[in-house]
């Protein structure tokens, strides 16, 4: 009954953001996994994020960051794949940043369950 609760209480959680998960099965006694994205390998236990700015470890990988919903309409979002975020600037102008509106939070399983 307590993993029923916890996966209903993720699902929610998952909701209240744009990230996405994907969950993998690790073989009992299993000491490495390989990342699906960059084919290096890690130690169960371990965590890390790949090429494809995802926060894993060996039994599931999380996108490390979310998308900016609003912001004004002279304004664009950019995604920097060296830092994993987006930065919203204006169009005309990428020195000036801009304000956003809706900015779901990061979500990371390794965070909810620590």
């Amino acid at each position: 009954m307590k993993y029923l609760a916890l996966a209903v209480l993720l699902c929610g959680l998952l909701s209240l953001s744009n990230a996405f998960c994907y969950f993998k099965v690790i073989e009992p006694g299993t000491t490495h996994c390989q990342d699906n994205e960059d084919k290096t390998w890690h130690a169960v236990g371990s965590t890390w994020r790949n090429s494809k700015c995802m926060d894993c470890d060996c039994s599931q990988c999380c996108s490390a960051y979310s998308t900016p919903k609003q912001f004004p309409d002279d304004c664009v979002s950019v995604f920097d794949s060296q830092i994993c975020d987006y930065r919203v600037h204006k169009r005309d102008d990428p020195t000036v940043e801009c304000p956003i509106y809706d900015f779901p939070h990061k979500y990371s399983l390794f965070h909810a369950l620590s």
